[in-house]
């Protein structure tokens, strides 16, 4: 396979709608010349207004696709969306670690849908830390973050302190103070990632969009600074694309 065009995955849920999960994921990547591919942790029946019910993937049918695929090609990067618990995506991590020792993952934390589905609960910081130390990147929007540390208000200092484990993206759009304005934090550095537009529309599923651009750009050879650059423009683009929620994706 040629080198321009660079292997990645996404282990994420089926949106019907091809707004969120894998079929955003697949989307995305074409748009930045990598071949992508997908495994499904769940099926879900739903639109981009609403979240009606979803069907779990069980843990040893998605390893046995992780183990088949990373067997037969050199994946660079892999992006993890849903998951139905912290066990589930320790036992993904685990296996895509084992079957390839250097990609890089890329992590997703959606607590919840859109619409308002609770996907995650979080009972064991160990295991928390445990699964951030063995990924390059996470990408929580500012509610998504203070549920890892609920005692912690300042979403700052919450990333500030797992960004000891990995690097963490602060997304911006729903941060009261400053709307648009990512972070990221590494272990050793804060970048400040800055909007080039004012106004946009609203997006089902712009994380998943977001997250598998920066792992489309990590495959590509840049480094994770310029990724989530590259990513953020992007993602603007996307957001201004058209006024409904589903967006267009193209160069």
């Amino acid at each position: 396979m040629s080198e321009n065009h660079p292997i990645v995955l996404t282990i994420a849920g089926f949106d019907p709608s091809g707004g969120a999960g894998v079929l955003a994921d697949i989307k995305t990547f074409e748009q930045h010349k990598v071949l992508g591919f997908a495994i499904n942790t769940a099926n879900t029946i739903q639109t981009e207004n609403e979240f009606h019910r979803i069907q779990w993937t069980p843990i040893d049918f998605v390893v046995e696709s992780i183990m088949v695929l990373l067997a037969s090609y050199p994946v660079r990067v892999a992006k993890i969306g849903i998951v139905p618990s912290f066990d589930y995506l320790n036992e993904i991590i685990i296996f895509l670690k084992k079957h390839s020792p250097n990609i890089k993952i890329i992590w997703d934390p959606i607590i919840k849908s859109s619409t308002n589905f609770e996907f995650l609960s979080l009972r064991d910081q160990n295991i928390l830390t445990k699964i951030l130390s063995q990924i390059e990147l996470i990408t929580p929007n500012y509610n998504e973050i203070k549920y890892f540390n609920p005692e912690e208000d300042n979403t700052h200092t919450i990333a500030k302190s797992y960004s000891n484990y990995c690097s963490i993206l602060l997304k911006g759009g729903h941060n009261p103070y400053e709307t648009g304005v990512d972070y990221l934090f590494t272990k050793d550095d804060l970048y400040k990632l800055l909007p080039k537009i004012d106004n946009y529309y609203e997006k089902h599923g712009s994380g998943c969009v977001l997250s598998s651009a920066i792992t489309a750009n990590l495959a590509l050879g840049q480094n994770l600074k310029m990724a989530c650059q590259n990513a953020k423009l992007y993602i603007e683009n996307f957001l201004l694309s058209n006024p409904t929620k589903l967006g267009y994706h193209y160069v």
